[in-house]
């Protein structure tokens, strides 16, 4: 596939992002971080100056994911607006909503498609990602100090193809902005086996149903505002694997040792964040 048919394609595209635009959503995510989340963060000293990265997250907060937005935010008042960073969005929101898929793309959203990733970081962009998705953003609350990748290893051959250390993302407090009490997913795909068509014509993959806001008691995947719960986040050491390049993304076997080394380290680092929090909140 060409480079002009790869912009062709909803969410391909290098081009959209816009960093004067970014920065008139600055004054808005400051007050947000500032005084509805009153985010407490740390460990930015890990991302280096100005070598490429992948920044790999843990979902939180379900569709509004504000540790995302705050994460974001922490990187544009730090690096600046003009310092290339795309994050990857799920391929079904161009279908869903064209016009905040296009707001995402101003601000550096690209469709999560290997093709796309692999352009941006071959441009020498960093990358955010979310390898967890939908599963990860609306797991059960008595899951939320879980890292939940849901098996996705595509940011592990990511980063052995293009040679880049992977640097964890975690946050404590976003998952308390929704209280999402289980997944009812599988009784709702035997409804669609039975001729209930999902939404928009498009499997979830999951179908939580949760308290939030402004619903009360939401069922389905939908939107939510979070509540006013401080988050705290954290950018953890950078994670090098003894092997990189084409052949190494290839080995199954040492995409799944990476990939379990990652899961490892950021559950490790989560375990401790929510420590951490538990304690400032007792005292």
């Amino acid at each position: 596939m060409s480079n002009r048919q790869s912009k062709s394609i909803p969410g391909w595209s290098l081009e959209e992002r816009d960093p004067k635009f970014i920065e008139s959503f600055m004054p808005i995510w400051e007050w947000f971080y500032r005084n509805y989340f009153r985010v407490r963060t740390d460990g930015w000293e890990n991302v280096p100056t100005e070598d490429q990265v992948l920044i790999v997250g843990s979902h939180n907060g379900g569709m509004a994911a504000p540790d995302m937005i705050m994460m974001m935010y922490d990187w544009f008042r730090r690096y600046g607006t003009e310092r290339l960073v795309y994050g990857l969005m799920h391929p079904h929101i161009w279908k869903i909503n064209s016009d905040i898929a296009k707001l995402g793309e101003k601000t550096g959203a690209i469709a999560a498609h290997p093709k796309a990733a692999n352009a941006a970081l071959k441009r020498g962009a960093s990358v955010l990602v979310y390898p967890g998705g939908q599963y990860d953003l609306f797991r059960p609350y008595n899951q939320r100090y879980n890292i939940n990748f849901a098996g996705n290893k595509g940011f592990i051959k990511l980063a052995l193809r293009q040679e880049v250390p992977i640097i964890p993302a975690i946050s404590v407090g976003a998952h308390e902005t929704l209280i999402v009490l289980g997944d009812f997913y599988e009784i709702m795909k035997q409804f669609n086996n039975m001729g209930l068509p999902w939404l928009y014509n498009l499997d979830p993959g999951v179908f939580p149903i949760y308290l939030g806001l402004p619903w009360g008691l939401a069922i389905g995947p939908l939107p939510n505002i979070p509540f006013p719960v401080q988050i705290s986040t954290r950018i953890c050491k950078p994670i090098i694997f003894e092997k990189y390049g084409r052949e190494a993304s290839k080995n199954r076997d040492y995409v799944d040792d990476c990939y379990s080394l990652v899961c490892t380290e950021m559950q490790r680092e989560m375990d401790k964040l929510a420590r951490e929090v538990s304690i400032i909140r007792n005292s």
